[in-house]
C-alpha cells in the first residue's frame, strides 16, 4: 500500500499526470507534457522512458521550433473509446484509439420520428459493426461519448424537451446506451460536444477559450472556458438561441417574442425563401444557391449572420472569448455569414473584447460532433487502468 506523501505515491502521481496530459492532448513533445503538467525535463524524460518501456506511450522523432524533438502519444492497443452522435435525421458512430486516431466512422440515416428505443437498438448495431470493422478486441473499449440534440440535465441525466427528436423528453440517454453496451457511457448536447470536436480536432486547437455556435432546426452554442465545456450547474448553459433581439418579435418555442432562434434557425428562415425557391429548400440547399449567387439566398444568410453576430456580441462583452467557431450548415457559406457576424460584433460589443475575437468556419463539418463525443470518452476516462495495464474494469456486453 502506498503511503499518502510517501515517494511511491508522489512517483505514481506524476506517472498520472503525465499520462492524462498525453490522453488529453493526443501527443505531446517532451518540452510540451513539461509545460502542461509542471514537472521538470528531467522528470518528463525519466517518465516517459518508464511509460515507453511498459508499452504505455509511444515515442517517435519529430521536430519542434525547428528542432529535433520527441513526440509522445498513448500506445495504439491501449484501449479503444466510441463516439456516438444523434441528430435530427442522421445518426453519426465513430470508434478512435487513445492516441486520438480515428479508425472507423459511419453514419446513418434516422427517421425523425423513431422513438428513442428503437434509436439507442440502432446506435448498438452500428457500434457492433464497426468495432468488428476494426479487429480490436471489444474488452479494449474504455468508455463512450454520446450527443443528443437537447439539454442533458446534470443531476438526473435526463433528456429535457426536444423538437428536434418528439419523443424523446424524459429518456435518460447514458443509461439506454449503458444498458447495451456494457461499458460507462457520459452524455452531452450536440453543441458542446461541437465545440469539444473543435476544440480537440479542429477551428479551436490551441486555445483556451472559446464558443461553438451551431445553427442547425435550433441555435445553440457550446462555451469553452479555460480549455474546459462550460454547463452551468443545471447544464443549460449556452443557449444563446433564446438571447432576446426583439421584444415584439415572433413567437418562439421557448415561450419568449423575438428569440435569436426565431431569426437564424432553420424552421423560421427556410419559409422566407419556400415561396420562392420550393417547400422542399434545405438549409443546405440555401448555402449551395447563395454560393452560386442566388440574391435571395445571399440576403437571407447575410441576415441571418447579423442576428448571429448580435449574439455573439453579447457573448464577448460577458465572457470575452479569443475565438468563436461556426458549425452546422451554415459554415459552410464562408465569409457570405461570416462577414456579416464580425460586423455586428465590431458595432455591438466592447471594442477590446472585439479586437481580440476571431471568427472563424468550424473545420470539421458534420463530424464535429461525433468527434466531440470521442473527446468527451477520453477526457472522463481515468488513468490508474492504463497504468495497470486494464482497460477498462467493465466488461462489455454487447455481442
Amino acid at each position: 500500500m502506498e503511503t499518502p506523501g510517501s515517494q511511491s505515491s508522489l512517483h505514481r502521481a506524476n506517472l498520472e499526470r503525465v499520462v492524462r496530459a498525453v490522453r488529453l492532448a493526443g501527443s505531446l513533445t517532451q518540452a510540451e507534457i513539461a509545460r502542461t503538467t509542471g514537472l521538470s525535463a528531467a522528470t518528463v524524460s525519466n517518465i516517459v522512458r518508464e511509460l515507453k518501456d511498459g508499452g504505455t506511450v509511444e515515442v517517435t522523432p519529430t521536430s519542434a521550433g525547428g528542432r529535433r524533438a520527441r513526440s509522445v502519444s498513448l500506445s495504439g492497443d491501449a484501449g479503444i473509446v466510441i463516439g456516438v452522435d444523434f441528430g435530427h435525421t442522421h445518426m453519426r458512430v465513430a470508434i478512435g484509439n487513445l492516441a486520438h486516431q480515428v479508425l472507423a466512422e459511419e453514419s446513418e440515416p434516422l427517421d425523425v420520428d423513431a422513438s428513442a428505443a428503437q434509436g439507442f437498438d440502432r446506435a448498438e448495431q452500428l457500434v457492433s459493426r464497426l468495432i468488428a470493422a476494426t479487429g480490436v478486441n471489444r474488452s479494449k473499449v474504455a468508455g463512450v461519448g454520446l450527443g443528443v440534440p437537447g439539454p442533458i440535465d446534470v443531476e438526473s441525466g435526463t433528456l429535457g424537451s426536444t423538437s428536434i427528436l418528439p419523443g424523446w423528453g424524459g429518456t435518460k440517454p447514458a443509461e439506454e446506451l449503458r444498458e447495451r453496451l456494457g461499458v460507462p457511457v457520459h452524455v452531452d448536447n450536440d453543441a458542446n460536444l461541437g465545440a469539444l470536436g473543435e476544440l480537440v480536432w479542429g477551428s479551436g486547437k490551441g486555445v483556451r477559450d472559446l464558443a461553438y455556435i451551431k445553427v442547425a432546426s435550433g441555435v445553440g452554442a457550446g462555451l469553452v472556458i479555460d480549455g474546459k465545456i462550460y454547463r452551468g450547474p443545471g447544464g443549460t448553459a449556452g443557449e444563446i438561441g433564446h438571447i432576446t433581439l426583439d421584444e415584439s418579435g415572433p413567437v418562439c418555442r421557448c415561450g419568449n417574442r423575438g428569440c435569436l432562434e426565431t431569426f437564424a434557425a432553420a424552421r423560421y428562415v427556410l419559409p422566407l425563401l419556400q415561396p420562392s425557391h420550393g417547400a422542399d429548400l434545405t438549409l443546405e440547399g440555401v448555402v449551395r444557391l447563395a454560393r452560386e449567387g442566388d440574391p435571395g439566398c445571399r440576403r437571407v444568410i447575410a441576415d441571418v449572420g447579423r442576428h448571429i453576430g448580435s449574439g455573439v456580441a453579447n457573448l464577448c462583452n460577458l465572457l470575452n472569448p479569443s475565438r468563436v467557431v461556426l458549425g452546422g450548415d451554415l459554415a459552410e457559406a464562408g465569409e457570405l455569414v461570416l462577414g456579416p457576424i464580425r460586423e455586428s460584433v465590431g458595432r455591438y460589443a466592447i471594442p477590446s473584447a472585439a479586437r481580440q475575437l476571431s471568427v472563424l468556419p468550424g473545420a470539421l463539418g458534420g463530424r464535429a460532433e461525433v468527434l466531440g463525443a470521442l473527446a468527451l470518452a477520453l477526457s472522463e476516462m481515468g488513468d490508474s487502468t492504463l497504468l495497470d495495464g486494464s482497460v477498462p474494469a467493465a466488461t462489455p456486453v454487447f455481442t
